[in-house]
């Protein structure tokens, strides 16, 4: 079994199921991608993975441990960290001031933690005296990363983290999607960029109206003829 994993997932909102019984799930180190065309769940999935959203069946299993029950507080306790795609920093705090609110499981313990955060995006420890509202969309992904890392997760989630930016910012994010997972952290993202995303996930995760059509390592989904063609462009 997966370190983390939604499985047989079904959820949705005000009475319109969304997800129809997928499975994620994604080990300590490793990358799984969720990629699919808009309306498929993807975004669905990782909230109710991270709590914000109640299954109505299907369980959520983290470490071995049933969390199906668990508010997303207590999931970060655990060891979740969540980067939703937009409202994800404050904007009028510093970029120090935004990984410092990240750390609130330690508060008095954190240097380490932040010289870590600023060891994997050195422009931040440039810019840490700057209010985060007046960074790039690139910069400010990078404080909202930096913020749940604060947390030192066991599984960081991504939800769209290169929306926006431009193609060289988000190789340079993908580069260092992978140094964290090389720290031993689960990475689980749902990315817009489905092509660039498979290429560095270790899994991947096709959806299509809430149900699994493919899941495969990313190597594999890229070169299978049917997922480039309809969900790649080719």
């Amino acid at each position: 079994m997966s370190f983390l994993i939604g499985k047989d997932m079904v959820a949705g909102y005000g009475g319109a199921t969304i997800l129809k019984g997928c499975t994620i799930g994604v080990e300590q180190g490793e990358i799984a991608v969720i990629v699919g065309p808009n309306g498929a769940g993807k975004s669905t999935a990782m909230r109710a993975l991270f709590g914000l959203l109640d299954l109505t069946s299907g369980a959520v299993m983290m470490d071995g441990q049933d969390i199906g029950a668990l508010k997303p507080q207590m999931r970060v306790q655990l060891g979740m960290g969540f980067v939703p795609q937009t409202a994800n920093i404050f904007t009028e705090l510093s970029v120090e001031e935004n990984l410092e609110m990240g750390a609130f499981l330690h508060p008095d313990d954190f240097a380490d933690a932040e010289e870590q955060v600023f060891e994997l995006f050195p422009i931040l420890r440039e810019k840490r005296h700057q209010l985060a509202g007046e960074l790039s969309g690139g910069q400010r992904q990078q404080v909202a990363v930096g913020r749940a890392l604060m947390t030192e997760p066991k599984i960081l989630m991504l939800d769209e983290p290169t929306a926006g930016v431009s193609p060289i910012v988000m190789d340079e994010l993908f580069d260092r999607i992978i140094d964290i997972a090389h720290q031993g952290i689960a990475i689980l993202m749902v990315e817009q960029n489905a092509r660039q995303a498979l290429e560095i996930a270790d899994k991947g995760y096709v959806l299509v109206q809430g149900e699994n059509r493919f899941t495969d390592s990313g190597k594999a989904l890229l070169a299978d003829r049917e997922v480039r063609q309809t969900f790649l462009g080719g």
